[in-house]
C-alpha cells in the first residue's frame, strides 16, 4: 500500500541516496574523529572506572594541560 503512493511521488528515488550519503559523511566523520584523539586521554578515560575520588581529580588536571 505505502509502495504505491511512493511510487507515484516524482524524484523520491533521491531521498535514499540522500540518506546512505549523510549516513556514511557521519560514519566516516566518527572514524576520523576518534583515530586523531589523543592515546593518553583514551587511556585515561578507559580507567576512569578504576579509580577512586582521589585520582578523578588528577585527570581533570591532567586532561587540562592535554587541550
Amino acid at each position: 500500500m505505502i509502495s504505491k503512493y511512493l511510487s507515484s511521488i516524482e524524484g523520491i528515488s533521491i531521498f535514499p541516496v540522500i540518506g546512505l550519503i549523510i549516513f556514511f559523511g557521519l560514519f566516516i566523520f566518527l572514524i576520523v574523529r576518534i583515530v586523531r584523539l589523543d592515546k593518553k586521554y583514551i587511556s585515561q578515560m578507559g580507567n576512569l572506572p578504576l579509580e577512586n575520588n582521589n585520582e578523578i581529580k588528577n585527570n581533570n588536571e591532567i586532561k587540562d594541560e592535554t587541550n
